[in-house]
């Protein structure tokens, strides 16, 4: 840089320039900043709970009148009072205190009702010539009293206006709301809690001085959040709570749910203090690209005002919910560490405060509060009396006193006179002479007694309550309680006293060192049963008694089918179309008993689960349940039978496996483990057929198969089963169950007969013939709406899936069935039956 000529310089005078030492200037001046930082701007005090910027907007707010009852007004009317009259900064910091007192998750108790956007935990809020604000309801307990002398007030920055060095607080705002802030070499982080506890906290140091932290804490139990969410450990808390400083962990609070037919989900409906969905996303899509986290689908938020929080993270087929949210709250905000750090003002001096000592700070300044009130009204009511009986004095004998007021030059002399005659105070002379005529009414001395009466009881009220310490407290304990019936509400956050979560067990955790995108999330590839019931529910189970409980007999539908398989592998799902549909088992809903209990709505319906490219067709539906490694017999409506060899595209989603004439479809599909199985067919026209496996030659997927039974020109077969030779030629091992009706009988209105016989009673016959009379029709009916061979106890159900009881007498083969009460809508073999030999496949 070129320098300045010589004779460019300026003359410059030398007698006012006065030499200092740099080092301590800074240091001076560094100080007074520091000082001015911790004491009017960062940190709060611990009386009232409010820095110096939010103790203004709010005495500004009571001022201008902006009470709840009233009508909102434009936030930057509210900012341009307070920086005119009261705070020496600039307009954003007093409009982003504003905010934050309107806003519900970052307050406990918000003071500041907010009308417009006041921004959210990912957004900010619009700018203060779009809000309104006006004083919540419990600001008014901030700020109630004010004009009865209940604190000092002290000048503003210009010696203007006069504010308030403390609001009189009727309730703990610094424990309720928390604080947080950042000065110059110290910073304040105070936890939120709720009302009611902490005034049932306050209220027993109140009555009992003397109280321990111990006793504080049955009272007060740890912090609770706006947001809500669960706090995970407590010794934290108790640590801060006796040393002003620790820290505790809070979660989300999640629940695991069936979000989609085929997908098992987290559901987030609280998050943690001042987290917002935005950012969960966000870091969640982070943890996913860098490998630290497999499992997530994908992560939806459908949080909105009406409903709250609710995010939804979608997981992958074959991941165990409870260790992908382990995960999840290892790598992503779904939980935070919260630092506790009670630093607040207590008489200008910044310290560092446990619990015990922040509630006998505010109980101090409270009782201080209540006695300079009362101090106030007993004064105000004593100077009431004093006039109150200067006007009986004077209505008394009032045609005197008007004949010295008209008498007198002016009205001094009237007032010496007055106080001469009367002997009254200078006060209640010039009261008197302030007396309107139409106070002089026999009425109006009525009046005055009963007032009289009614100061004389407060002041003797009031001077108890001044002349005795317990009755104070009791006093400000009153009004504490009555605070928290008007404001306070219900506990938000869980407590979990321990570093074990129910929802996350320790089992669910990944083994030390193992990174989490290597299997270790995935659900094991263990035993389960796929079951599809009559009714159209679909679930898997990897307990056997869920298929055998008692319960789930009494209260629930018959079983189509049941496949021992395991949770990691396939097996097929074969429609009335003659379609086979790839089906991972890890994709079905789980099936558990609970609470003694089983349901199989706990499954997913199977309109619902087969969505997308592999949805059902309008008239398309699901037969049965295959295993992928056997061959399977399939028949049709028009008496077609196909076995079908186990050679599938597997890299395929569906594929055809059997061939169908027009108009026919596929109406029993199962395995079919040896030849000598005997394959069941039942008519429409009451005809049942059975033979044995080994006549039907396996075939390929393209096959349209051979004849299974020959029809009559109006006959379709109804049912087909596949039951071993053991159980057909053992018998009762496996039953003929039929139900008949009349073609003029209403569907559902009953007047159906239903009859169970034995299937060893109807002999083989060979492939392609008519089979033999399986039930002797009634008068009125003329076919059978149901009709099948089980492996008994048979198991039968209505049309909702109720469980229904048939005839445990056997009939003849051809006999006539017995009235039903309820019509049948479906019956199965036994679940111990199907279990069984599901099992033996394996």
């Amino acid at each position: 840089m070129a320098r300045r000529s010589a004779a460019t310089v300026p003359n410059t005078p030398t007698d006012n320039i006065t030499d200092i030492d740099v080092s301590s200037e800074m240091e001076t001046s560094f100080l007074e900043y520091a000082y001015s930082v911790i004491y009017s701007r960062a940190l709060p005090d611990a009386r009232d709970g409010l820095k110096p910027v939010q103790r203004r907007i709010l005495y500004m707010m009571a001022q201008m009148g902006l009470r709840p009852d009233k009508g909102h007004v434009k936030s930057a009317r509210v900012v341009g009072e307070v920086m005119g009259k009261l705070h020496p900064h600039g307009d954003a910091a007093i409009y982003d205190a504003l905010v934050r007192m309107a806003q519900s998750w970052a307050l406990r108790l918000p003071l500041v009702d907010g009308h417009g956007n006041f921004g959210s935990l990912d957004d900010g809020p619009a700018a203060p010539r779009y809000t309104e604000a006006r004083m919540a309801p419990a600001a008014l307990a901030m700020t109630a009293d004010l004009n009865e002398d209940v604190v000092d007030f002290e000048p503003n920055y210009d010696n203007q206006f006069m504010q308030p060095g403390v609001l009189p607080a009727a309730f703990p705002n610094l424990l309720v709301n928390g604080a947080s802030g950042i000065a110059v070499g110290m910073a304040t982080n105070m936890a939120p809690h709720n009302l009611y506890e902490v005034v049932s906290g306050a209220r027993h140091l109140i009555l009992n001085p003397g109280a321990s932290l111990e006793e504080i804490l049955r009272h007060i139990p740890g912090p609770d959040m706006p947001s809500g969410g669960r706090i995970i450990g407590l010794d934290g808390v108790r640590e801060a709570y006796r040393t002003g400083r620790g820290s505790f962990k809070i979660r989300a609070r999640a629940s695991i749910e069936q979000v989609s037919p085929r997908r098992n989900g987290i559901v987030i409906t609280e998050l943690p203090y001042m987290i917002g969905p935005e950012t969960v996303i966000a870091k969640t899509k982070e943890a996913a690209q860098a490998k630290k986290l497999a499992g997530v689908a994908d992560v939806l938020d459908l949080t909105d005002r009406r409903h709250g929080t609710r995010m939804v993270i979608e997981l992958k087929a074959g991941f165990d919910p409870h260790a992908v949210l382990a995960q999840l709250y290892k790598h992503t905000p779904l939980e935070t560490s919260f630092g506790i750090n009670n630093v607040a003002l207590v008489e200008g001096q910044p310290r560092t405060l446990g619990l015990l000592e922040l509630l006998q700070v505010y109980v101090g300044h409270r009782i201080e509060v209540v006695r300079r009130r009362t101090t106030h009204r007993l004064g105000k009511r004593k100077d009431r009396l004093h006039l109150v009986e200067g006007l009986l004095i004077a209505i008394l004998d009032i045609d005197e006193v008007i004949q010295i007021i008209r008498a007198a030059d002016d009205s001094g002399a009237a007032r010496s006179r007055l106080m001469t005659i009367f002997d009254l105070t200078q006060p209640q002379a010039e009261h008197i002479l302030e007396l309107r005529l139409r106070q002089l009414t026999r009425y109006s001395t009525l009046e005055l007694e009963q007032e009289k009466q009614k100061l004389e009881e407060e002041i003797a009220q009031l001077g108890a309550i001044l002349d005795s310490d317990q009755l104070l407290r009791q006093t400000v304990a009153d009004e504490l309680a009555d605070a928290a019936q008007r404001y306070g509400d219900d506990r938000r956050t869980e407590l979990v006293d321990a570093e074990s979560d129910p929802l996350v067990p320790a089992a669910a955790a990944p083994p030390a060192g193992k990174n989490d995108a290597e299997g270790s999330l995935e659900i094991p590839d263990s035993p389960c049963w796929a079951v599809l019931s009559t009714s159209g529910m679909l679930a898997r189970t990897a307990d056997r008694s869920a298929l055998l409980h008692p319960a789930r007999r009494r209260r629930h539908d018959a079983l189509r089918s049941v496949v021992a398989t395991t949770a990691r592998a396939q097996i097929g799902a074969v429609t009335s179309t003659g379609r086979m549909i790839h089906l991972p088992v890890i994709e079905m809903p789980v099936l558990e008993i609970a609470a003694g209990t089983v349901n199989l709505n706990q499954g997913g319906k199977v309109k619902d689960f087969f969505t997308g490219a592999l949805q059902l067709e309008k008239k398309e539906q699901l037969v049965g349940f295959v295993p992928l490694n056997h061959v399977i017999a399939l028949a049709t409506a028009q008496g077609r039978v196909k076995r079908v060899n186990p050679d599938y595209p597997l890299h395929r989603d569906h594929w055809e496996v059997m061939a169908l004439k027009d108009n026919d479809t596929i109406i029993g599909a199962e395995v079919t483990a040896a030849g000598s199985d005997q394959l069941v067919f039942v008519t429409k026209e009451a005809q049942l057929l059975r033979f044995a496996a080994s006549n039907v030659r396996p075939q390929g997927r393209s096959g349209g198969g051979v004849a299974g039974m020959k029809l009559g020109a109006e006959d379709s077969v109804i049912g087909f089963s596949v039951i071993p030779a053991s159980a057909a030629e053992t018998p009762a091992a496996a039953v003929v169950v039929t139900c008949a009706s009349g073609t003029e009988t209403l569907a559902g209105l009953g007047s159906e007969s239903v009859k169970v016989s034995d299937l060893a009673e109807f002999p083989a016959k060979g492939r392609a013939t008519g089979g033999v009379r399986a039930h002797r029709f009634l008068s009125g009916e003329d076919h059978l709406t149901l009709g099948a061979a089980v492996l008994g106890p048979p198991l039968a159900a209505d049309q909702r899936g109720g469980a229904r009881t048939v005839p445990a007498e056997l009939a003849r083969r051809d006999g006539s069935g017995v009235p039903l009460e309820t019509p049948l809508a479906a019956v199965s073999s036994s679940p111990e039956a199907l279990s069984q030999a599901a099992a033996a496949l394996l």
